[in-house]
């Protein structure tokens, strides 16, 4: 029998969001023409939908993770409601299109997300280059409810479709002397206007220790709410990291490279004072500009306290064992 991953305990079921304002999953699915067993797509959110931008990838299939949160639900797994489709769609952070998270889905909606290729390299010994189609095609694609809190102070909770990054590294086999990983978002002025903005080092580079890469609670995700994910969202495959601040997982990947030296990453290279390479979630240590005590969910009326680790910290905080979290942020 699997275990659960995952040791968050649930909160009361009066905070689960009421059923009446999701679609019927099973007719939802229906409509689809998708029903069966083994196949589980999340029924749409009852907000405005969004039409997959000209020359997105087709949706894939999804099975459901019997070890994880499932997109199946309304909620997450501390039983905090979704966020609707419509908000997760038009409030935006992608600098490459525009600064204006208003204006992000309009700029990118045009975007083409077909053809594309991941290169996969650095220091291993396979190193391979993915289509969007191989990697849909080759690994499972899982339901994945997480929390995505943002540095400024705001959060979502969002039912992802994708898989886990240790799937993609495993295959490429990292090197016993690779230490750190590598990611770097598409350079393409035509496409993505902000990219002409000189305030900023594009292309867009991330970066996480190998460890943290290997959790099986990072992955990458190449839809959610069972569509494949729109521009704005960062199609047609980003990183999602739950437990981190959003900006770590970074959008419209071309580009994953293994490597022991810890690579330099955008936000910490233009502020290393603000923004750290680990950038965990932490309510206990402050961004200048914004305390990370509490948060605005996205759709709420009020603010709720932040969790360490994003309320991911039974999970990963065994990874930061014995590091000073105040220092290392």
């Amino acid at each position: 029998m699997k275990t659960n991953l995952f040791k968050s305990k649930p909160i009361p079921s009066s905070e689960i969001t009421p059923e009446s304002l999701y679609l019927n999953r099973r007719e939802f699915l229906k409509a689809l023409g998708i029903v069966s067993a083994g196949s589980l797509i999340l029924a749409a959110c009852g907000g405005r939908t969004t039409t997959p931008a000209a020359g997105s990838p087709p949706a894939p299939t999804v099975t459901q993770d019997t070890t994880a949160p499932s997109a199946s639900a309304t909620t997450d797994e501390l039983g905090d409601a979704l966020t609707s489709y419509d908000d997760i769609t038009n409030y935006n952070n992608f600098y490459e299109f525009t600064t204006d998270k208003a204006g992000v889905a309009r700029l990118s909606k045009n975007f083409k997300t077909t053809p594309w290729t991941i290169e996969v390299g650095g220091m291993v010994n396979n190193p391979k280059t993915y289509s969007v189609d191989d990697l849909l095609a080759k690994f499972g694609q899982q339901e994945r409810v997480y929390r995505l809190r943002c540095v400024e102070a705001w959060s979502m909770v969002i039912p992802w479709m994708g898989f886990e990054l240790a799937g993609l590294l495993n295959e490429v086999e990292p090197m016993a002397s690779a230490k750190y990983v590598y990611f770097e978002t598409i350079l393409d002025e035509k496409q993505m206007p902000g990219q002409k903005s000189g305030l900023y080092p594009w292309p867009y580079t991330e970066g996480l220790r190998l460890d943290e890469a290997m959790h099986p609670l990072a992955i990458l995700a190449t839809g959610m709410y069972g569509k494949p994910l729109p521009p704005q969202d960062g199609a047609p495959i980003r990183l999602v990291v739950p437990w981190k601040y959003g900006f770590k997982s970074i959008k419209s990947i071309v580009k994953i490279e293994l490597t022991d030296k810890q690579p330099a990453t955008m936000w910490n290279t233009i502020a290393s004072n603000e923004y750290g390479f680990y950038s965990n979630v932490n309510p206990e240590v402050s961004h200048p500009r914004w305390s990370q005590a509490s948060e605005r969910r996205i759709g709420e009326a009020g603010r709720r306290k932040t969790l360490m680790f994003n309320g991911y910290e039974e999970d990963v905080a065994s990874l930061y064992t014995g590091m000073d979290l105040k220092m290392n942020y």
